[in-house]
C-alpha cells in the first residue's frame, strides 16, 4: 500500500471523529481571537496524536503550530475555526437561531480547521508505517474573518521555513485554484479628536470630532473618481458623539481599502491618510490612525493547483444521499432567484470555459469541475494571501453548502452543520492529505513548484504591512 492509500485509509477509520469534531466546533461557535474552545479542541487532538504543539503564535493565545516530523521537505496544511457574529442558527430550512444574537459558523471554518487537522494527521499516519523523512504541520489560524490571524503569524516569520502550503475552504463547487487571485486590504480606523462644547450655547467654542469624520467620507467619495475601478473602500462611523446637543470630542471612522494588488492598496492607502489630515485641518480637530490588519492579494501556484485538481479527480467527489439533495433544495429555496443566478454566474466565471451549469450539478455539486483558466479576481479578500507571497501555496474548494448560498448567511451556517457540510469536509481531508504526500514523494513537483513561486515573485520580498510592535484586535 503506497502513502497516498494509507492516508485515505486512515481518514475513513477517521471519519467518526472528524466529523463529531467539526459538529462539535458548530455547536460552540467562538469569534475572532476568542476560539479558546476550537483551538483547544483541535489542538488536544493532535497533541495525542504525536504532534508537538507551539502555542500564542503571532501573539494570539489561540493560535498554535503542531508538527510531526523529522527531516525535509516540510509541508504546512493551514486551518481556521472562527465563526461569525448574529449567525446562530439551528439545522432548518427556516430561520431559527440556536441563541438569538449569538455567533454561527455562517463561513463554514468549523469544517476548515477540522478537515485541515486530518489532512495533517493522515500524512502523518501514512510516513509513521512506512518510517519515510518528511515534516507536516497543521496551522491553527484565528481571526480570518478580520484578517488578523495569518497576517500576524506571516509578520512573526511562522511560515518562513516551509517548502509549501496547501490550503482549502468550504465552496459550492469541487475545483482548484490554478490562476487568479483576491483582493489585498488594508483595515485601519481613523480616530478625531476635538473639543466637548454646548452646542446650542456655545457651540462656537466646540471643534467636532464628528465633523472630522464626515468631512473625510466626503474628501473619500471624491477619490473614487481617480482611483482604479477594481479597488474598493468602505467604511462605517463606528463612533460619532453621545447626544446632538453636545459636539463630540471624539468620533471614529474605520475603512476598508481593497485592490487587486498590494502595491495598489498601499497607494490608495496614502491618499486615504492625506484625506484625513486634509479633514482635521477643515475641523480644527486633531487624528490618529490606528492600523488594524492588511494583508496581500493571493499568489496562485499552478503547478500546485494542478496537483490539488488531479487528487481530487483520482478520489472522485462527493457522494451525496438523497436527504442531502433534499435539505439543500429546501436552503436554496429561503434563496431570493436574483441571489442564486448571481451565485451560478460567479460560479461558471471561477470555472473553465467548457464547464455549464448542468456540470455544477443538481443543489448540490458532487463532482470535480475545471478550473477556470483566466486570472479571476474573487472580490473578498483572504490573508492566505500572505502566506503564499512568503511560501509555494495550493487553494483549493470543496462544496459542503448547496449552490446559490450567500456567503456570511444563515442558511450557510445550517448547510455545514448537516451532513453536506460534512461529507465535504472528507472530500477536502482526502484531497489534501494526497497531494501534501505526492509533494513530500515526488520532488520533482516541489521543484517546480518553487520554481514558479519565485518567478512569479521576481525580485520582490514579503514586508509585512503590520508594524512590528502592533498587537492584534
Amino acid at each position: 500500500m503506497d502513502h497516498k492509500q494509507l492516508a485515505l485509509k486512515h481518514l475513513e477509520q477517521a471519519r467518526p471523529l472528524l466529523d463529531e469534531t467539526a459538529l462539535d466546533i458548530w455547536r460552540h461557535p467562538e469569534i475572532a481571537l476568542t476560539e479558546k474552545y476550537a483551538s483547544t479542541k483541535l489542538a488536544e487532538i493532535l497533541e495525542e496524536d504525536g504532534f508537538r504543539i507551539e502555542w500564542g503564535i503571532g501573539g494570539m493565545p489561540t493560535a498554535f503550530i503542531a508538527t510531526w516530523g523529522a527531516g525535509g521537505p516540510t509541508i504546512g496544511i493551514l486551518g481556521e475555526y472562527d465563526a461569525l457574529p448574529g449567525l446562530s442558527q439551528n439545522v432548518t430550512a427556516t430561520r431559527s437561531p440556536i441563541q438569538t444574537g449569538g455567533a454561527g459558523h455562517g463561513c463554514g471554518h468549523n469544517l476548515f480547521g477540522t478537515a485541515s487537522m486530518g489532512a495533517a494527521m493522515a500524512v502523518k499516519s501514512a510516513l509513521q508505517v512506512t518510517s519515510s523523512p518528511g515534516t507536516v504541520r497543521f496551522y491553527g489560524c484565528p481571526a480570518e474573518e478580520t484578517l488578523v490571524g495569518k497576517t500576524f503569524m506571516a509578520r512573526d516569520r511562522a511560515f518562513d521555513d516551509l517548502d509549501a502550503a496547501l490550503a482549502w475552504h468550504p465552496s459550492n463547487v469541487n475545483t482548484a485554484a490554478i490562476t487568479g487571485s483576491s483582493l489585498a486590504m488594508n483595515s485601519f480606523k481613523v480616530n478625531f479628536h476635538g473639543i466637548a462644547a454646548h452646542a446650542g450655547a456655545v457651540p462656537h467654542l466646540g471643534r467636532s470630532a464628528l465633523d472630522g469624520c464626515m468631512l473625510m467620507d466626503v474628501g473619500v467619495n471624491y477619490l473614487r473618481e481617480h482611483i482604479i475601478p477594481e479597488a474598493r473602500i468602505h467604511s462605517v462611523i463606528t463612533s460619532g458623539g453621545q447626544a446632538p446637543n453636545i459636539v463630540p470630542a471624539y468620533a471614529q471612522i474605520w475603512y476598508f481599502v481593497r485592490a487587486p494588488k498590494r502595491h495598489q492598496v498601499e497607494d490608495i492607502y496614502k491618499r486615504v491618510l492625506d484625506i484625513a489630515h486634509g479633514a482635521a485641518l477643515m475641523s480644527g480637530t486633531t487624528h490618529d490612525i490606528e492600523f488594524v490588519t492588511g494583508c496581500y492579494d493571493v499568489l496562485t501556484n499552478r503547478t500546485l493547483g494542478e496537483l490539488l485538481q488531479e487528487n481530487m479527480k483520482a478520489i472522485g467527489g462527493i457522494a451525496f444521499d438523497p436527504q442531502d439533495y433534499e435539505f439543500g433544495r429546501q436552503l436554496r429555496a429561503t434563496v431570493s432567484a436574483e441571489m442564486v443566478a448571481t451565485s451560478d454566474k460567479m460560479t461558471l466565471e471561477s470555472a473553465a470555459a467548457h464547464v455549464t451549469l448542468a456540470d455544477l450539478g443538481d443543489v448540490l455539486c458532487h463532482a470535480v469541475i475545471d478550473p477556470s483558466d483566466k486570472d479571476v479576481v474573487m472580490p473578498g479578500s483572504t490573508e492566505v494571501g500572505d502566506v503564499s507571497h512568503i511560501v509555494p501555496t495550493g487553494n483549493m474548494v470543496t462544496a459542503c453548502f448547496p449552490h446559490g448560498t450567500p456567503g456570511h448567511s444563515w442558511q450557510l451556517t445550517a448547510a455545514v452543520g448537516s451532513s453536506i457540510g460534512t461529507k465535504g469536509m472528507m472530500f477536502a481531508a482526502q484531497s489534501l492529505a494526497t497531494t501534501a504526500l505526492d509533494l513530500i514523494d515526488q520532488p520533482e513537483q516541489l521543484a517546480r513548484a518553487k520554481a514558479e513561486f519565485v518567478a512569479a515573485k521576481g525580485s520582490r520580498t514579503y514586508v509585512s504591512p503590520i508594524a512590528a510592535g502592533a498587537k492584534p484586535s
